[in-house]
């Protein structure tokens, strides 16, 4: 993964122009869970979206979680429509490697599912995330109803005051909604569930040991 794209954000006036649709595939269905990846999903389920650096070990660390439904990795929070990822690791469509969590309230808390996030990266880092580095590994949470916009915004507070305890610096994860945020592009088929085809594959993941206090809510 290892790129060495732009540290600023383009604006909307710089970035490549992109299509009107994918011009790749996706799987039909999860290689591990067997769920689908595309909505239409039940009901009774909530979906949020996570930038956390390489989105390889992102995924697999919310799939290992007991009560996610599906998971699928893309393009989020930018500009160009339907990139594909040698587009987005130029820097000039605006997104960030997401994760979709798509996960059952009822089985797994909003809360976890934030602690999940934050434990396993680091992020106060900005444009990177260890050796990763460029826009498109920033960290991001980007939400879909009211209640999660009031955990998010909670959990980055204790989260905040617990990396301050342990000295480190503040925050910059951007955080929005998913109307705000923009449509969540999928990933070309070879990225989704890469470490389970791939089980010695790359995988940038590394916390900052700090545990995340939101687990207290449950």
């Amino acid at each position: 993964m290892f790129s060495f794209a732009p540290r600023r954000l383009i604006s909307p006036a710089e970035a490549l122009p992109g299509r009107d649709k994918r011009i790749f595939d996706i799987p039909d269905r999860h290689a591990v869970l067997g769920t689908v990846l595309e909505p239409p999903f039940p009901a009774d389920l909530e979906t949020i979206y996570f930038g956390m650096g390489c989105f390889w070990g992102a995924e697999r660390k919310f799939w290992q979680t007991p009560g996610v439904y599906s998971t699928a990795v893309g393009y989020q929070g930018g500009y160009t429509e339907n990139p594909t990822y040698d587009e987005v690791c130029t820097g000039r469509t605006g997104h960030t490697e997401a994760v979709q969590v798509v996960f059952d309230p009822a089985q797994v808390s909003i809360t976890k599912i934030l602690s999940t996030f934050w434990e396993n990266h680091d992020p106060t880092q900005g444009f990177r995330q260890g050796n990763d580095v460029g826009t498109q590994y920033r960290s991001a949470i980007y939400t879909t109803n009211a209640v999660q916009d009031e955990l998010v915004a909670d959990s980055k507070t204790r989260y905040q005051a617990a990396l301050k305890a342990h000295g480190h610096r503040d925050i910059t994860t951007e955080i929005d909604t998913l109307a705000d945020a923009g449509v969540f592009y999928f990933a070309e088929a070879y990225h989704q569930q890469y470490l389970h085809k791939v089980p010695n594959g790359y995988c940038g993941m590394g916390g900052t040991g700090v545990s995340c206090p939101v687990g207290l809510l449950d």
